[in-house]
């Protein structure tokens, strides 16, 4: 009876949030990373250098660090509905509001790096880049936070790889749809970017808006599911979270400052900051493999890696669910990751760096199912809420890091094997991080919560 009531509880809940949640996640990142595209042609229609773009592109991330541990920690007490829907619209006004950018610089800022002096100018591309960071800040984890509200413990690698692969599926839909806005130049009198960031902007407004209407934020509040059903699934959920706070209850500062948290919130910066310095500029990698490749052509060829990297998303996540084991997957992906980098900096300029990006995206991809089903493993409420938005905020300076040294790099010695390379030990860091945490007990071994529930000798 318990197993035919679970199936059919959680079939409901799957069909009635993921869809809908992975709709939302690839407008995201669409809107996100459409500067990828944009690039091609905006760089110089704009006159910015490779670092300019790295730098203005990671403001972005900047402002996720500042606002998304209070953005998670609102929505815990106002609800998802309400919150996820106030993301989604200011996001897309954001988003749409890039396409009047026009590269007036307000200030600038010179620091050193490595011998060399760098000049960073903070434009309205990069404030409006920024205000498009503040606006999403606390959608991602805010989401991840909603699914322990939703699934037990044992769906958790599952569901978030699910809810992920619109990650790339963004990636690999915004590359036909880009260019295609892209070749719209000249329409009303606007440039194909301008076109570009309007056109993918304004349906974000439209679905956050129905994405108040269509939220559920509790399983009791849900009228997709019967009396029973919703008793089951939040019984169950209950008595998960009863057996984590019996090992130990967290403050929100305490999540913040766990040593797990911590060590979670590295792996991720390493991961985060190759994922993205090589996502910025994947297209541009790509227009270098050889003399026939047009600007069409590598948007299209940037499918490869991320259809690579969805397909492993799904799979990984999978295979860490049944295995129930989320610390070695991690690992290996991280390896995974490395090695592909190291690849494609090695034959950069040949097809088969192409190949290196497909295999280190199977790896960013792999990584998200078993990384983001660990951080319930040990908290739970509040604690949770902040200790997601935490370990996201801090890993997503990654995207400030990443794309300003491939940029800097690509600058200083005109190709982007040093920025690789460097996005491969960012990577490796990872694995090591990794290792570390596979030397701190599981908190949610029998072994360890008896050790922690034991009396004092």
């Amino acid at each position: 009876m318990d197993a035919s009531l679970e199936a059919s509880t959680m079939r409901k809940v799957y069909v009635r949030l993921l869809p809908f949640a992975v709709l939302c996640y690839i407008l995201a990142y669409i809107d996100r990373i459409n500067s990828t595209f944009a690039a091609l042609t905006m760089r110089g229609d704009l006159k910015l250098s490779a670092a300019e773009y790295g730098f203005a592109v990671g403001t972005f991330y900047w402002a996720y660090f500042l606002f998304e541990v209070p953005s998670n920690i609102i929505m815990e007490k106002v609800g998802a509905r309400i919150w996820i829907a106030r993301i989604m619209i200011t996001w897309g006004i954001f988003a749409a509001a890039t396409a009047f950018v026009t590269n007036e610089t307000y200030f600038t800022i010179a620091f050193g790096l490595f011998g060399w002096t760098v000049d960073m100018k903070i434009t309205d591309f990069a404030i409006v880049r920024f205000l498009l960071g503040m606006g999403e800040a606390g959608f991602f984890p805010g989401l991840i936070l909603y699914f322990t509200y939703w699934f037990p413990a044992k769906h958790h690698a599952r569901i978030v790889s699910g809810f992920l692969v619109g990650l790339p599926v963004a990636v690999a839909l915004g590359s036909p749809v880009s260019t295609a806005l892209l070749s719209l130049h000249g329409l009303f009198g606007y440039r194909g970017w301008q076109i570009m960031y309007f056109a993918e902007g304004f349906p974000t407004i439209v679905l956050g808006i129905l994405c108040y209407f269509v939220m559920t934020d509790r399983p009791q509040q849900a009228k997709f599911l019967t009396q029973e059903e919703k008793d089951w699934l939040t019984d169950k959920i209950a008595s998960e979270r009863k057996a984590k706070e019996q090992v130990r209850v967290y403050s929100i500062f305490e999540s913040m400052w766990n040593p797990r948290v911590l060590l979670l919130a590295l792996n991720y910066l390493g991961i985060v900051t190759a994922s993205l310095g090589m996502l910025f500029f994947i297209p541009q990698i790509i227009k270098q493999l050889g003399t026939d490749v047009s600007d069409t052509m590598a948007i299209m060829l940037t499918m490869i890696p991320y259809v690579c990297g969805g397909i492993a998303l799904v799979v990984w996540g999978r295979i860490s669910d049944r295995m129930n084991e989320r610390r070695w997957n991690l690992l290996l992906a991280c390896l995974l990751s490395t090695g592909g980098l190291v690849m494609a900096g090695l034959t950069m300029g040949t097809w088969w760096a192409l190949v290196g990006m497909s295999l280190a995206a199977m790896g960013f991809y792999g990584s998200k199912g078993p990384f983001f089903a660990m951080p319930p493993m040990f908290l739970s409420g509040t604690a949770l809420a902040a200790g997601i938005a935490w370990i996201n905020s801090l890993g997503n300076l990654g995207g400030v890091i990443g794309p300003l040294w491939v940029g800097i790099m690509k600058d200083a010695t005109g190709t982007f094997s040093g920025g690789v390379y460097g996005l491969a030990l960012l990577s490796f860091i990872s694995a090591v991080v990794c290792w570390l945490f596979l030397r701190i007990p599981d908190p949610t071994t029998a072994e360890d919560r008896s050790r922690r529930l034991a009396p004092a000798q």
